[in-house]
């Protein structure tokens, strides 16, 4: 049989499990995987075990070996009659939901030709068509040259505690492969990520005035805030009538320049709450989401509070981060030719009496290192005494165009698609594909859809979850039978 006749046969088993590969996927969904780091048996909370658990169970089922690494991760073995592993890296955990669903984000509601829910597209619906690609290359009587191997990450939307302590206990890593958590055709390059804490220490206020008694905003670094939420108190007695007056002529502008947010002010006992209501989006991708962290802030930029250190950290704010997302006014505007600009995001906000708090999301160019844009961050922090707490940090990755493994999978994407304009992309997000050598990102978004991972009403349809396990079987086909 040929290869061509084979895949046939793999892509018409994959249509007919189609009903089952649906009902796996509204299964997963319905579980609330958000990875919370907890001590004991559970790692990353019980949520993310059920869907652990789940996902290996089916695997088990079908006559998969698996393997688990004390419930920080594991995979899913396809064993190969020789030498050699072609990995597929996904992950089973979700960011937080957020607000404004119009379905149940936990629901795996089926309707209209689309699967809803929280993880469809980020990551669990690329996941559950890999496995249904595995299956049917399984049930068609392939013998993989190399052992395909699916990985499950359990905490990919926070730390990653979990990939860490899974590749220090695996036995073998993979030689080569692909994480189905990024966009078609194929990504070669990855900007490098850092996550970190602005942070400005306040002295602590004891006068007559208008206060900031707190401001929160954001749920996640890697997000752009869709929410925030002030509370001011006026200590002087003065009401707050002129403040609701600049609410809403706020309000109005905003409206008048079609900017996408709401912003409402009542009072709560003695004080006033100011909150906005932005759009989330990933954070990788800013421009597509409205940061309700900044809307906030460039309103109270307004008031005349009467802390100054309030004053001065929100004159910083407006100053040199606002609307802009690519750093220019906070000293690390940089940019280079394969990548492009650098990303900068705020993720969450936190003030309180002592201190005020901003998290960080910067996706660097990968000719670049994260010292450099420190030393740049810092030549406009230390003019403010503002200090950054050091976090996360990936380091950028690149693979040529023309490597192997780059245009095998570039050849199958246009063999499935008939797109033969689209070319490699480097891009802001940071999979898995950091963390195992000679792998790299391919799909699940293709180039005409809409973004929905990390958004409100993320869905997939159930057309391109067929499409997506069709491709992928016929990826870890390609690589396995790949000559080194």
């Amino acid at each position: 049989m040929s290869d061509l006749e084979f895949l046939k046969q793999v892509n018409e088993t994959i249509e007919t499990n189609k009903e089952d590969m649906i009902s796996s996927l509204s299964h997963l969904l319905q579980i609330p995987s958000v990875a919370v780091e907890t001590p004991g048996e559970y790692p990353f909370g019980e949520n993310v075990q059920k869907a652990y658990d789940a996902t290996l169970d089916m695997a088990r089922e079908e006559g998969f070996a698996v393997y688990n690494a004390d419930n920080y991760g594991g995979h899913i073995d396809f064993t190969g009659k020789g030498e050699g592993i072609v990995g597929v890296v996904g992950h089973l955990d979700v960011v937080p939901e957020g607000d404004g669903w119009s379905f149940d984000p936990y629901g795996g509601e089926v309707k209209d030709g689309w699967i809803c829910g929280r993880g469809t597209t980020d990551d669990k619906g690329p996941v559950i068509a890999s496995f249904y690609g595995m299956k049917a290359l399984k049930a068609c009587g392939y013998e993989p040259k190399k052992t395909i191997r699916l990985i499950l990450g359990l905490d990919e939307e926070t730390n990653w505690h979990g990939m860490d302590h899974y590749l220090e206990h695996v036995a073998e890593l993979p030689d080569l492969g692909f994480t189905p958590d990024g966009d078609f055709p194929a990504i070669h390059g990855e900007k490098g990520i850092i996550v970190f804490e602005l942070v400005r220490k306040l002295k602590l206020f004891s006068g007559k005035g208008l206060e900031l008694s707190s401001l929160r905003g954001g749920t996640a670094a890697n997000s752009v805030a869709d929410h925030s939420r002030a509370v001011v108190r006026d200590s002087a007695g003065g009401g707050y009538d002129k403040i609701k007056e600049m609410v809403q002529a706020f309000r109005e502008e905003k409206n008048a320049s079609r900017l996408n947010c709401q912003i409402r002010c009542k009072g709560i006992g003695k004080s006033l709450e100011i909150t906005v209501q932005g759009v989330s989006a990933h954070g990788a991708k800013p421009e597509k989401g409205v940061n309700a962290i900044t809307v906030l802030l460039e309103f109270l930029g307004r008031l005349n509070f009467a802390s100054e250190d309030i004053n001065d950290f929100i004159e910083f704010y407006n100053s040199h981060i606002g609307y802009e997302l690519h750093g220019e006014s906070i000293g690390c505007g940089f940019s280079d030719e394969p990548s492009g600009k650098l990303v900068f995001n705020v993720g969450m906000a936190e003030f309180d009496k002592e201190a005020a708090r901003l998290t960080i999301n910067i996706r660097y160019p990968v000719t670049m290192d994260d010292e450099k844009v420190y030393a740049g961050l810092m030549s406009v922090l230390d003019r403010y005494d503002i200090g950054i707490v050091k976090g996360k940090h990936q380091e950028p990755i690149y693979i040529p165009a023309d490597d192997p493994l780059i245009k095998t999978l570039m050849d199958i994407y246009e063999a499935h698609t008939g797109d033969t304009e689209s070319k490699p992309l480097v891009i802001g997000g940071g999979t898995y594909a950091r963390a195992i050598p000679n792998t790299v990102a391919f799909g699940a978004r293709f180039p005409d859809e809409i973004e929905l991972g990390h958004q409100k009403d993320e869905r997939i349809s159930v057309d391109n979850m067929i499409r997506l396990s069709k491709i992928y079987a016929e990826a870890m086909y390609r690589l396995s039978e790949l000559e080194e």
